[in-house]
């Protein structure tokens, strides 16, 4: 099994952290993910992925604050 690659986004500036994580999804193949590592919770990320990827994404979280926020994010088959 493969180790899905890391994407931290906490040094980021915040108008550059959607456009970067959509990047990396298009680049995914399909069934394989990323984990996102952020400052807050990306729960307007997730809303954003459902409104343009409705289907064909997975939203895991790893961890859950306080400080920080991991979610493994998939690319359906």
């Amino acid at each position: 099994m493969t180790k899905d690659p890391i994407l931290d986004v906490r040094s980021l500036i915040p108008m550059d952290r959607h456009r970067i994580i959509f990047e990396t999804y298009q680049k995914l193949s399909p069934g394989s993910g990323f984990i996102l590592v952020n400052d807050h919770d990306p729960k307007p990320l997730y809303y954003q992925f459902d409104a343009e990827h409705k289907n064909q994404f997975t939203w895991d979280y790893l961890e859950q604050g306080p400080r920080i926020w991991q979610v493994r994010i998939g690319r359906v088959h």
